[in-house]
């Protein structure tokens, strides 16, 4: 009986599968709203990564509300697993696992390449593909990797509280300026837009994509160490 229901369960996810590809048909052209996009931020916006400049300024609230929602999944992690000291936790008697060779030395080497990789990421984003959000997960892995590579590995929680506490403080502060001296909040104008396509341009989106990559990559940081162990 659990077998005959399993099986009509596959096959019913299967036909709704197939209902989906085979009334799939590729977009030959963007629509109207993305057309409008595609002029417009590289125009107002002195960003030639649009996805970013949209993210950043026409959807600021938005972000801003993805940033609380992690925020509030990080202290939430931190109340629920604050009392455990993840890094040295272990049975009575018990050495602590060690990494495999590869893992240990593939990490000496990748390690640094990550988190410059990372960098890249969150500076360049008003540029090419990424931003805050795609550089801090990238640090995050890193991190992940670094805990792997080296389980005695403790990370400063105090330090990376008050980091990403500092970013977020700074980021809103950057939004209320663009009340004041531009004509909305999180509005990018408040700096100089530069020469296009050079990485200091694009007004503000840089600095704003680099406070989000701080705080993404510290709130998910202490979220992955408090899951050690």
């Amino acid at each position: 009986m659990k077998a005959a229901f399993s099986l009509l369960a596959v096959l019913l996810f299967g036909a709704v599968f197939a209902g989906i590809v085979g009334g799939y048909a590729e977009r030959e052209s963007v629509s109207a709203l993305a057309e409008q996009y595609l002029a417009l931020v590289p125009r107002e916006l002195g960003a030639p990564n649009v996805v970013t400049g949209i993210l950043i300024t026409y959807r600021g609230f938005d972000t801003l509300g993805e940033v609380a929602v992690l925020f509030m999944v990080a202290a939430g992690v931190g109340v629920l697993l604050g009392g455990k000291d993840t890094a040295t936790a272990s049975e009575p008697g018990r050495e602590p696992r060690r990494p495999s060779e590869l893992v240990g030395n593939g990490a000496e080497i990748i390690l640094p390449l990550i988190f410059l990789f990372g960098a890249y990421v969150i500076k360049n984003g008003h540029l090419s593909a990424g931003g805050g959000f795609q550089g801090g997960a990238v640090v995050a892995s890193g991190t992940m990797l670094l805990m792997l590579a080296l389980p005695a590995t403790k990370l400063n929680h105090g330090f990376l509280s008050v980091t990403e506490s500092l970013a977020g403080v700074v980021y809103v502060g950057i939004g209320i300026l663009g009340l004041v001296f531009a004509a909305g909040f999180l509005d990018s104008h408040i700096l100089p837009l530069g020469e296009f396509g050079t990485l200091i341009s694009a007004g503000a989106i840089p600095v704003i994509s680099a406070l989000l990559g701080v705080k993404v990559g510290a709130e998910l940081s202490v979220i992955i160490d408090r899951f050690r162990n």
